[in-house]
């Protein structure tokens, strides 16, 4: 079992589900959840977290502008983020590394292919 702290921020309540059964499933049970980037930085304070995964798209703060708020924060410039979305357009990536997130993940996904991404980036 993993006692990282992981956010996960996802719009749709059925994909936060996914991806919560998903990181339980391949052992990571500490646990918060976001449906946007603002919610994500509200419930990023005063708390500590190992691995930050973001979907893309959402309303509010997407998660572009999440993770560029993230890596401009000298606490979160070297955390781990993890970006889930069902962009897969090989421009879609090269932003993503841009503004810089660790690992890319196209929706749908096994938690085995989380399992793998996240150890990638974990390190």
């Amino acid at each position: 079992m993993s006692d990282l702290k992981v956010l996960f921020v996802d719009d749709s309540p059925t994909m936060r589900r996914i991806i919560q059964n998903s990181l339980n499933k391949i052992g990571y049970t500490d646990l918060i959840a976001a449906e946007h980037g603002a919610d994500a930085l509200e419930k990023l304070e005063g708390v500590e977290v190992d691995l930050i995964i973001t979907d893309w798209n959402m309303p509010e703060m997407n998660g572009e502008q999440l993770v560029v708020k993230l890596r401009e924060d000298p606490k979160y410039k070297d955390k781990p983020i993890l970006m889930v979305t069902t962009r897969g357009m090989k421009e879609d990536v090269i932003t993503a590394v841009k503004i810089g997130v660790n690992g890319y993940v196209v929706k749908p996904f096994t938690p085995e292919v989380l399992k793998k991404k996240i150890s990638d980036i974990i390190k």
